[in-house]
């Protein structure tokens, strides 16, 4: 397996990001969360970063107005439904100039065009959920820098992903992953002097709560993160824990570390965004403020760091840091996400998928905030493990434990 190698970032950068004034990138999933921040930072660095394509899934509006203002070559909708949208005549208007008259790709195969173009130093990779596989897929091949947010990639189809990417080429995103990967710099022989990664987690809304009283809470409940400002999805899998149960599968991947070496550390505060323990008892720690504009801006600028406005810690009048262990017993996403892990082949995708399916029916008030680790769990049951060959087999995969999925909510 291919393992990500601090040390080796450059030795993967295109030739044509090498020779240029301006790293070029495209964003998929430009209207989310990560979307928006990474275009905070070209804002911040207009004579270091380039944007030369934009997607949305169906936010047309902010395409619009982000076109208008970064004039890249291409843009792309990926919700068909939206391909028509009215505002989209403005980029085609012969009042606009020509430089604001980009390509319009529509549908999945438009992020797929996207990430292989050539015009793109760097594709990030910012869609949520599975449809950023084949994005992902497409840009490894097409030997992009790969700046990843989205984990799903990984935890889905990581077998295949990682054989095929180059030494260096993927970086990660994910503010625990982009620690443990700036941990790892200068270390040469990490996999043998490793003891173990501490992969930290705010613990979410409802850490330190009972049973009892996790039974009653709402998506509205589950939406007030004590830390970070993420999209629906991510956030309602952060109190739930299901995220860090994605996110031990990436650094499986990433790191190439065994399971029982990947330790989840509640931090509360979100300030150490992780640590790397090695043999000799030494730790190094990755400290910031929780905000994702210092992964994104690192994925672009490696092996620079570019200078941002809000990303500086007081540390003579921060809060003492703290530590917890996960409730494994009640956050139950979590083991199970492991578990899917270790099994491997096919398995982690069907519990992505389940949990994605599940997220959703929790956010519209069709379940429990407990039923979701109890769909995820009966949706692996009844699926048969296969080996991982492709990533047509992932998406069958991905297909059908939706199907379970919604069949066991439909009951």
């Amino acid at each position: 397996m291919n393992t990500l190698n601090a040390n080796s970032q450059t030795a993967s950068a295109p030739s044509s990001y090498k020779n240029s004034s301006r790293l070029r990138v495209s964003i998929l999933g430009a209207s989310g969360s990560i979307g928006k921040q990474a275009l905070e930072v070209a804002r911040e660095n207009p004579d270091k970063v380039e944007i030369v394509g934009l997607s949305v899934h169906s936010d047309t509006s902010f395409l619009v107005d982000a076109a208008k203002e970064f004039k890249p070559a291409y843009v792309c909708v990926s919700d068909p439904a939206h391909a028509n949208d009215t505002c989209l005549e403005q980029l085609n208007s012969a009042k606009n100039p020509k430089a604001l008259k980009p390509e319009i790709l529509i549908g999945d195969s438009g992020l797929e065009e996207m990430a292989r173009f050539p015009e793109a130093d760097c594709i990030l990779i910012a869609v949520v959920g599975a449809a950023g596989i084949k994005a992902t897929h497409t840009a490894i091949l097409s030997e992009k820098r790969v700046a990843l947010a989205n984990k799903e990639s990984l935890v889905a189809a990581g077998d295949l992903l990682m054989t095929l990417a180059k030494p260096g080429q993927i970086i990660p995103v994910d503010s625990e992953h982009s620690a443990i990967f700036q941990c790892l710099i200068g270390e040469t022989n990490f996999e043998d002097s490793l003891e173990c990664i501490w992969l930290t987690c705010s613990g979410g809304p409802f850490y330190g709560c009972t049973k009892e009283q996790l039974k009653g809470v709402t998506a509205h409940d589950a939406l007030k993160h004590p830390s970070w400002t993420m999209g629906p999805k991510i956030t309602i899998d952060s109190a739930t824990l299901a995220n860090k149960g994605l996110e031990v599968i990436e650094a499986h991947h990433l790191f190439n570390a065994a399971y029982d070496k990947i330790k989840v550390l509640i931090q509360p505060g979100s300030t150490i965004h992780s640590m790397v323990s090695f043999k000799d008892g030494s730790t190094k720690a990755q400290i910031a403020a929780p905000s994702m504009k210092t992964p994104i801006s690192l994925a672009f600028s490696y092996p620079e760091r570019w200078p941002l406005s809000d990303s500086f810690v007081d540390y003579q009048n921060h809060a003492p840091l703290s530590f917890g262990k996960p409730d494994s017993n009640l956050f139950r996403c979590l083991p199970l996400a492991v578990q899917a892990g270790k099994e491997g082949g096919i398995m982690p995708a069907v519990m992505n998928a389940a949990n994605e399916v599940a997220n959703a029916a929790f956010r519209k008030g069709r379940i429990g905030f407990l039923d979701i680790p109890a769909v995820i769990e009966k949706t692996m049951d009844e699926t048969k493990n296969a080996p991982l060959e492709s990533i047509d087999q992932v998406l069958d995969a991905d297909y059908k434990a939706r199907l379970s999925a919604t069949q066991l909510l439909n009951k």
